[in-house]
């Protein structure tokens, strides 16, 4: 038997089902239900609004993308094999975002697997997955996403997504996926058609606001928050990534973060391995990390945007937009012993103070996840350049030393560890002529207006924009990517070895600095960074016992200092 149901307090609703139409009860609290005796699992169905057949708002499966039908899925038939999972915590660990449609030319969780043992000899604990839930069309970003329980068809649906989780487990790797509730994409999204999902008072950059707090938001909570313990439960996911929070317009007494908070942390007991939240703000606000207990939301870790603006600054050079306050030596001493540069101090790029302070001996850095590349700071770039596609090898290597010694949970950018040649752009495949249009004409205007000619931005419709965006796994054999796949091994290996790598804790933190070369002091640990592109000698403060790794040979100890070749980082040991 299968109960179908829908919340729409103010429609009429039926049931389509292959045999025809069906009647549904509506009960007091605005659902619409019905009994099937005969419906099973791979039966498809929609729901009838205003003589319409609407997929269902909370479908579990797609197969024929968002406009088609919906279809029954048992979550119980999977069998899974990871009964031993203990799961993965945050703390210690290095994450690795990747985007399934790019990260191999298939572009499946089943082609994904296969690459998965790569992620294990890199050193990755955490698989950081865009999102996957079903979006218009065969292949784009995944932010535009309007099935919000349904893996993409395309990606190989939800036996697909399991059989990825499945395979990742059996390897150690924990799995975190990107989820997007701060908006609904622009094609396909016909929850609102049955019910006050949207907010009436404004909207994001992104599209309407979801309703948080206005008339039926109990329900629209209810709605968001069943689909955050559905991927934690029903696909044994390990941590959600929860996109843009800042866009969450939420004045309720118990913000919708907060609610997830509590929520999960009842079924991380229940299931018996840690579950983490893990926000994207623009806020820099540490209540999002602040524990329940001291007045905060009580979330796992938020991304840290401050710490890539001042290592991208600060490497290559660029100060345009929201580069302009970062990239001295005296920023990054800021947020590697205090997180934020931006706490509570004027950002010029806003035109106003930004941020709060993070307490450095309360908050841990394990907290922020940190990053050299994402998708966003690739991918938001006119022509997707990665950093590597610019910077010297030299320097290079001394913003990945920097990353992966820091204080934070670090996060790598697929291909980011090989140097990939490979360019990660802005790429959609809307079926739609209007809309194709719209992605096209925005985009080319957008950088237009900060200076790019219109013809370098590349079509986001065109086939070979999404084709060129994969990466190529040729090349890790090569010569200079080779190299730098080798440097992330020892780094991410290292960071392993030593605990003053993983010690989370902001005060334990020294920092010190001269001209274009920095030191930052770990417990026994110290990491000397030589920008210039000739020799320096650094005072190490501390007479050191050897070297952990060079990311260049030539360095030289001399009792309390070290000579770098340029453009270099060394890791030293101390005694004690």
């Amino acid at each position: 038997m299968t109960l179908f149901e829908v919340w729409a307090p103010e429609k009429t609703v039926r049931l389509s089902l292959s045999d025809g139409e069906r009647e549904m009860e509506r009960g007091a609290d605005g659902w619409w239900r019905a009994d099937v005796p005969s419906a099973e699992p791979g039966a498809d169905y929609a729901f009838v609004l205003e003589g319409e057949k609407r997929p269902d708002p909370r479908s579990p499966w797609q197969p024929e993308g968002v406009h088609g039908p919906s279809r029954v899925y048992d979550h119980s038939a999977y069998a899974w094999t990871d009964q031993s999972w203990t799961g993965r915590q945050l703390p210690g660990s290095v994450l690795y975002e990747m985007h399934v449609g790019t990260f191999t030319p298939a572009g499946t969780f089943d082609a994904a697997i296969e690459r998965l043992d790569h992620l294990v000899d890199l050193g990755i604990d955490l698989v950081e997955l865009l999102p996957v839930n079903s979006f218009n069309g065969e292949y784009n970003w995944g932010y535009d996403g309007v099935c919000w329980y349904a893996p993409h068809e395309a990606y190989g649906g939800p036996d697909g997504l399991k059989r990825f989780v499945d395979a990742a487990h059996a390897r150690g790797l924990g799995v975190v996926l990107d989820v997007v509730y701060n908006h609904f994409g622009p094609s396909g999204a016909y929850a609102p058609m049955f019910a006050p999902y949207l907010s009436q008072a404004g909207s994001n950059p992104w599209g309407s606001s979801v309703n948080l707090d206005g008339p039926g938001a109990d329900e629209v909570r209810r709605y968001i928050v069943d689909s955050v313990l559905m991927w934690l439960r029903d696909y044994h996911i390990d941590g959600l990534r929860l996109d843009a929070v800042h866009a969450l317009a939420d004045h309720s007494a118990i913000h919708l973060l907060e609610q997830m908070a509590v929520e999960v942390e009842s079924l991380s007991a229940h299931v018996g391995r840690p579950l983490s939240l893990i926000a994207e703000s623009d806020l820099n606000d540490p209540r999002l990390i602040t524990p329940r207990e001291a007045g905060g939301y009580g979330l796992n870790a938020q991304w840290d945007d401050d710490v890539h603006h001042v290592l991208h600054a600060l490497l290559t050079g660029e100060r345009q937009g929201y580069y302009s306050d970062f990239g001295s030596l005296e920023s990054l001493e800021t947020v590697l012993t205090g997180a934020f540069f931006h706490a509570g101090t004027y950002s010029s790029f806003r035109g106003r103070r930004h941020g709060r302070p993070v307490d450095r001996t309360r908050t841990p850095g394990h907290r922020f996840v940190a990053f050299l590349q994402d998708h966003d700071q690739i991918g938001n770039r006119a022509i997707g350049d990665r950093i590597s596609a610019t910077l010297s090898p030299g320097r290079l290597k001394v913003g990945a030393t920097l990353l992966l010694t820091s204080p934070f949970t670090p996060m790598l950018f697929m291909g980011e560890e090989w140097a990939a040649s490979s360019p990660w752009q802005f790429f959609t495949s809307h079926p739609e002529p209007e809309l194709a249009a719209a992605v096209q004409n925005g985009r080319r205007r957008e950088f237009a207006a900060h200076g790019w000619a219109e013809a370098e931005v590349p079509d986001p419709q065109d086939p070979e924009t999404f084709r060129r965006s994969k990466l190529d796994w040729n090349e890790l054999a090569k010569p200079g990517h080779s190299e730098i796949l080798d440097l992330y091994k020892r780094l991410i290996a290292l960071r392993r070895a030593r605990p003053e790598l993983t010690d989370p804790w902001l005060d334990q933190v020294q920092v010190w600095h001269g001209d274009q070369h920095l030191v930052m002091r770990r417990g026994r640990t110290a990491v000397a960074v030589n920008l210039a592109s000739t020799p320096q000698t650094v005072s190490l403060r501390d007479t050191p016992s050897k070297v952990l790794l060079a990311t260049e040979p030539g360095v030289v100890l001399q009792r309390d200092r070290v000579e770098l070749p340029g453009e270099s980082a060394v890791v030293v040991a101390f005694r004690g």
